[in-house]
């Protein structure tokens, strides 16, 4: 995080020295204010390209087995251009080297874990382990602790849905 307030303040100084690059090729014509003006852009200009770049920045740092399922999006009031440009602020992946898969009463069982990323001042990662069964489509959640499956969190997922297409078509190649 420091780092990022310290490649803010430099994009400042420079969109500030192209401001008084400015005014010195237009001998002095343009007014003072120019200065600050254009280092609170540079700052702000920043601050927008490293929220934009953050989802694509976070992808290339994970592994070449990892599958982005979904990804969300969000917009402020604070942040005016978002209602025209949301950004991505979290996603899930799951990574196909933890995905198990087994036949239990002849339906496809996938064990795998579901990694959520979540774009705050400090990047929040939570993990949860799962279990999937392909054929009737239900997600348990498994204790991270004790492994134990919490029955009453048990969901039916959509035929649509990308996690579970992603997760059976993994635990039907780990299968072959």
């Amino acid at each position: 995080m420091i780092w990022h307030l310290v490649a803010a303040v430099f994009a400042g100084l420079a969109a500030a020295g192209i401001g008084l690059l400015l005014r010195t090729i237009s001998r002095k014509r343009l007014p003072k204010w120019i200065v600050p003006v254009f280092g609170g852009l540079g700052m702000l200009g920043y601050q927008v390209q490293f929220e934009y770049d953050w989802f694509e920045h976070k992808q290339l740092q994970l592994p070449e087995t990892a599958q982005v399922i979904s990804s969300d999006t969000s917009s402020n009031m604070w942040r005016p251009w978002t209602f025209i440009f949301p950004i991505t602020t979290t996603f899930s992946v799951v990574d196909s080297e933890n995905v198990r898969a087994q036949t239990v009463d002849g339906d496809l069982v996938a064990e795998f874990i579901l990694y959520q990323f979540e774009r705050r001042h400090t990047d929040l990662i939570t993990t949860q382990p799962y279990i999937l069964n392909c054929s009737s489509r239900e997600l348990i959640p498994l204790n991270p602790e004790t492994g134990d499956a919490d029955l009453n969190e048990l969901r039916t997922l959509r035929d649509t849905s990308p996690l579970l297409t992603t997760v059976c078509q993994l635990a039907n190649e780990r299968q072959t």
